[in-house]
């Protein structure tokens, strides 16, 4: 057999591609021949961290992926839960860390671009998008031109594609200086039997190319984030992929209606290695093999070599196999939409994934070994050892009032009001709770009172400190905010972000997350359906904090009996349901140890999920009972900025003075709490009959919060502080 377009393959070129030695000796035994520089690169985009999970796949078969309402689960381009009334909820977080730091407008962009295109490659139309954010500190010399371009690229391509941002997260730490994290999160709704997966049937069936056009931009770009950053880091910008939202619009329309003509066997997104990966994957979850022709790949840049077009990640781009007597058919659609249609290929039974170009054949190799002989590693990892024990007579007293104003105008706990008003929060007309409160919560449209509820979290300083606990409180606070609008909690997806797997310490950290989050998933009944996996998150040696973010989706059978967080009625009853009898207690790993008095110290605080779930059931069926007015979960700040934020979104309170109170009464991060509000009478009745510890502790009302014996701190001064640290530091008017 001869090749065309060859290039000598050196241990310098291998090494380039990010192959080990012994991963290119695996290659040459399975072929028998040193590969062509197109299959390098084949082999190169396949086995990458990014897209084989060689590093995290052993660890990953741990969770729970299962569950009453699972029609799919991992491995398919999103999740799929059924949501009753034949209808279901598809949905996926995924990360583009990396691009995002080398070019954070496009970065961002394509991210989203990416994550729609996940899910309405399963037949879903998308109805809600959240972000997950994280960025070095704010007096760090990039960090202002990363929020600004990341925050843009969010909401220029979320805007114009027309889907509403209706959560996410904003936090700035020092560890992220080098390496951002940009998480994108998508949900859309499908008929629960029309869902479309990407395992080709039928041999010599035509393989269609859909969408853009290619071009060079993306070119190894799944290698890249599959990568440490070093000093060369602006030499990458060219693996960046350019997107266009309008353009996905339009790629959006015409599959959901070409899927309604019943000519659609597989469809798979061309996401990370593009045009390879998508090829591939079809091919090999089949049992089939593909055969591939390039010069009728639509083009948009002259002199494209194979090795080129085989790893571009040019943006809204689909690959599909189809029905033949259907073709003609598929391609009308795609010719209304103004979109390029191209039979680029068929099927075989050989097994085959056979690559030609000007008439030469540039690659031929097994396509099942591609994904299933791509290196699984269990590699050494360490188990992390917890810090010592806060001791609190280490803490210094202080005054409540101003260390709760210091908290709320910190760059980790104001309002991101600067970040979310430039998302369109309203596009559909479905969102019924938008940014800004426990979850983002949107109506399910054809249905007179169903709702979703969508949430996001993480704590990477618990992580840091205790990977399986942090793993757990991860799951458990995102599992709480859901629950706190009203949702039952149905699974979850991750966004598992991590430094070099390499080093033993930081796989200890992958495993023992996972092993938390795990633990509490299955506790909880909330599974695991789809996920990411972003690992070398460092640059030149030093790691991201470790960063297992956890997306989940929550069914509001009535939204009209759905809860928000403000405070709403005067004179309610305020009950702290989960707390211990100190309300509040462990200060280690807090944020005001570490934003108010700049100190990082102590143990996570423990997750006790069956507690967790007895507490978060009972609120669930208060809320469902209508028997509370408002419901908040605690985390971040504790008690003392739970009530803080409630108070802000509405009215004033006054908390009961305790002889015992001290900083960890209302800045202890304690898990398992929730403070809702109810008339006096109904508070008897929630109390006497909680399975948890439950207790009023204050009333709703007037223009001040008051916190036992500290000063009262009015709502004005509150908000002032809340609102305006984002706007001061990027430099922008409060309006």
């Amino acid at each position: 057999m001869t090749f065309r377009n060859d290039i000598e393959i050196t241990p310098e070129l291998v090494a380039s591609h990010g192959l080990k030695p012994d991963e290119y000796q695996k290659i040459l035994d399975l072929i028998g021949r040193t590969p062509t520089y197109t299959e390098l690169g084949i082999f190169s985009a396949m086995w990458n961290e990014h897209c084989s999970y060689k590093s995290s796949k052993k660890w990953l078969k741990t969770l729970p992926t299962k569950g009453p309402r699972v029609l799919q689960g991992p491995g398919e381009n999103a999740g799929v839960v059924d949501i009753g009334d034949g209808q279901a909820v598809v949905f996926k977080m995924e990360s583009h860390n990396h691009p995002s730091f080398i070019e954070p407008y496009q970065g961002a962009a394509t991210g989203v671009g990416g994550i729609l295109r996940d899910v309405f490659t399963m037949g879903a139309r998308p109805i809600a998008a959240m972000n997950a954010l994280r960025f070095g500190e704010p007096d760090h010399e990039k960090t202002k031109h990363l929020v600004s371009g990341v925050v843009a690229g969010v909401g220029g391509y979320g805007n114009s594609f027309g889907v509403p941002t209706v959560g996410g997260e904003v936090q700035f730490d020092a560890r992220y200086n080098g390496n951002i994290l940009v998480n994108a999160f998508a949900a859309g709704l499908a008929d629960a039997d029309k869902i479309f997966l990407s395992e080709a049937k039928g041999v010599g069936l035509p393989v269609v190319y859909l969408g853009a056009k290619t071009g060079r931009d993306g070119v190894g770009g799944a290698t890249m984030a599959s990568a440490e950053f070093g000093d060369d880091i602006e030499e990458k910008r060219p693996t960046v992929q350019v997107g266009d939202p309008f353009t996905e619009k339009r790629l959006l329309e015409a599959c959901l209606e070409l899927m309604k003509t019943g000519a659609v066997i597989a469809i798979q997104d061309m996401g990370a290695a593009g045009l390879t990966c998508s090829a591939v994957e079809m091919g090999a979850k089949g049992d089939l093999g593909i055969e591939l022709d390039l010069d009728k790949v639509p083009v948009r840049e002259e002199r494209m070599t194979p090795y080129e077009m085989m790893l571009s990640e040019s943006q809204e781009r689909m690959l599909m196999v189809l029905h033949p007597e259907k073709e003609a058919e598929a391609r009308a659609v795609f010719e209304k939409w103004e979109l390029d249609f191209a039979t680029v290929g068929k099927t075989t039974d050989d097994l085959r994934f056979r690559v030609f170009w000007q008439g030469d054949e540039v690659a031929n190799l097994p396509i099942k070994d591609l994904g299933d002989e791509a290196p699984e590693y269990d590699r050494p990892w360490v188990a992390p050892t917890p810090p010592a024990e806060l001791d609190p007579s280490t803490v210094p007293d202080a005054d409540i009032a101003d260390a709760l104003l210091s908290l709320l105008g910190s760059a980790n706990h104001s309002s991101r009001r600067w970040v979310y008003e430039q998302y369109d929060t309203l596009i559909q007309g479905n969102s019924l709770q938008t940014p800004g409160g426990d979850g983002g919560v949107v109506r399910v449209e054809g249905h007179p009172t169903k709702a979703l509820s969508f949430a996001s979290d993480v704590n990477p300083r618990y992580c840091e400190a205790d990977p399986y606990e942090g793993g757990k409180q991860a799951v458990a606070e995102c599992w709480r905010n859901l629950i706190a609008t009203g949702a039952e909690p149905l699974a979850a997806t991750d966004n598992l972000n991590f430094g070099n797997p390499e080093r033993p310490e930081i796989m200890g950290q992958i495993v023992h997350a996972i092993k938390g989050i795990g633990d509490a998933c299955t506790a909880l009944d909330f599974p695991i359906v789809s996920g990411n996996v972003s690992l070398y998150n460092e640059t030149n040696g030093r790691g991201i904090l470790p960063t297992p973010t956890i997306a989940g989706v929550g069914l509001i059978d009535d939204h009209a009996k759905m809860a928000r967080s403000k405070f709403s009625r005067e004179g309610d009853a305020i009950i702290l349901i989960g707390a211990p009898d100190s309300w509040g207690s462990h200060l280690g790993q807090s944020a005001y140890l570490r934003d108010v008095l700049g100190r990082r110290e102590g143990t996570a605080p423990k997750v006790d999920l069956d507690h967790e779930k007895r507490a978060g059931l009972y609120v669930l069926s208060l809320i469902r009972a209508q028997k509370v007015h408002s419901a908040h979960d605690l985390s971040d700040g504790g008690l003392a900025l739970a009530l803080a934020e409630s108070a802000i979104a509405g009215i004033g309170a006054e908390i009961e003075t305790r002889d015992d109170q001290c900083l960890a009464t209302w800045f202890g991060e304690d898990q398992g709490r929730y403070i809702v509000t109810a008339t006096q009478e109904d508070a008897e009745e929630i109390i006497a009959q909680s399975p948890v510890s439950a207790i009023v502790i204050g009333t709703t009302g007037g223009d001040t919060l008051k916190l036992g014996d500290a000063r009262p701190i009015s709502l004005k001064e509150m908000r002032d502080a809340y609102e305006g640290w984002f706007p001061g530091f990027m430099g922008a008017t409060i309006s």
